[in-house]
């Protein structure tokens, strides 16, 4: 089979250059919101499974779920503190911290909204779990102190995170003494400070979770069974990167689930679109198309031609819309996560998955807004195409 030259479905684009770029701009668009869509998600689970550390291992209350959610006695945190597997630092204490999360409102910068922002109680051993965590500015908390410390992405988004100044909850003054980095991790939209003036501002008297560092990867197999075999212990026992992962899950789907059905919505009219472009295509190009299947080009030839028309179409407006939305990375944002019902910043993140399922998309749009134009110029008679060129 003869095949009709690509630069002749280019020419014909090009000739038609304004219907071309409005049909294609249509379609950017709805590429755009669809990349968009999966940068979100994209950077959500990045942000939160950036969280954990593959060698930190999470403890909480079974069916606990969330760390707010979750209660460990004194007594059971005793316990985990000599459990086999967990690693020691240069003096031989175990890396063992044990830790209580709660929320607490706090008025939104430039804004006269509020917000749950977390608050960890942790210690040392907490932050020598975290070597994500860098100061950028002012000190860590002393222990034993009304000091706290908070993520830079707490400091961009609600007022008075600053270093010096004041913020009022859990019944007292809590002085900011410093500023970290997370590398981009839930914990840049958390404030931190000493477990046990946490817990007793805020009249705590179990911990939420207990974190530890394995002392080698296969050690994990170990802890975990000796503290399911101990009937102290009803715990959910998992390795910190899978809890913080399981934590993007339901905030992830909806996301993806509500954006995905908006840009399904919208690519309808952006087919419909293309439709229309194609069958006017057709319809001032009888004659052409005569003289093609005259020329000796079938059927076949002529519907490839005219889908490639229309896929043509649907390329220039991916890339457009791709284009767009890669400049999306430089946004950061903040959202209600789900589980924990507390702020969380994170930022767009383009992806090569992104780009090809995002490619994916536009090619179909050009496919369902194409074949039925060109199946129509495919199926025309020859005499009758010639009788009206």
């Amino acid at each position: 089979m003869r095949a009709i030259p690509l630069s002749y479905v280019l020419r014909n684009l090009w000739v038609r250059r304004v219907t071309t770029f409005l049909t294609a701009g249509g379609m950017a668009l709805v590429v755009f919101v669809f990349a968009t869509v999966l940068m979100m998600s994209e950077g959500i689970n990045e942000t939160l499974v950036a969280t954990g550390q593959i060698d930190n291992v999470m403890v909480l209350r079974k069916g606990a779920g969330a760390e707010i959610n979750s209660a460990i006695t004194r007594e059971q945190a005793s316990t985990i503190d000599n459990v086999p597997g967990a690693a020691t630092d240069s003096l031989g204490r175990k890396l063992v911290c044990k830790e209580v999360v709660v929320l607490n409102n706090l008025p939104k910068r430039g804004s006269e909204d509020m917000s749950n922002v977390t608050v960890r109680g942790t210690s040392s051993v907490g932050l020598d779990l975290r070597p994500q965590i860098k100061l950028i500015e002012g000190r860590m908390f002393r222990p034993g102190t009304s000091e706290i410390v908070a993520g830079q992405a707490i400091a961009r988004g609600f007022d008075n995170v600053s270093v010096g100044q004041t913020l009022h909850f859990a019944g007292r003054d809590w002085l900011v003494v410093g500023l970290f980095d997370a590398g981009r991790s839930g914990f840049d939209s958390e404030i931190w400070g000493d477990v046990d003036q946490i817990m007793q501002g805020f009249h705590r008297g179990v911990y939420s979770s207990v974190l530890f560092r394995l002392a080698s990867l296969d050690s994990f197999k170990v802890a975990r069974d000796s503290m399911e075999g101990d009937p102290r212990l009803q715990m959910d026992i998992k390795r910190e990167q899978q809890f913080y992962a399981e934590q993007s899950e339901t905030l992830s789907k909806f996301i993806r689930l509500l954006g995905l059905s908006l840009s399904v919505i919208f690519s309808i009219g952006a087919v419909v679109g293309a439709m229309i472009t194609m069958f006017a295509a057709v319809a001032s190009r009888i004659g052409e198309i005569g003289t093609l299947r005259a020329l000796g080009f079938r059927r076949e030839a002529v519907l490839i031609a005219f889908l490639g028309e229309s896929l043509g179409l649907s390329l220039v407006g991916g890339l457009v819309g791709l284009g767009g939305a890669s400049l999306m990375q430089t946004v950061d944002i903040s959202t209600v996560n789900f589980t924990t019902f507390s702020e969380l910043a994170f930022r767009f993140r383009f992806t090569w998955d992104v780009a090809a399922q995002t490619m994916a998309f536009s090619l179909l749009m050009g496919v369902l807004g194409g074949f039925i134009p060109a199946w129509r110029a495919a199926k025309l008679n020859i005499i009758d195409c010639l009788r009206q060129a």
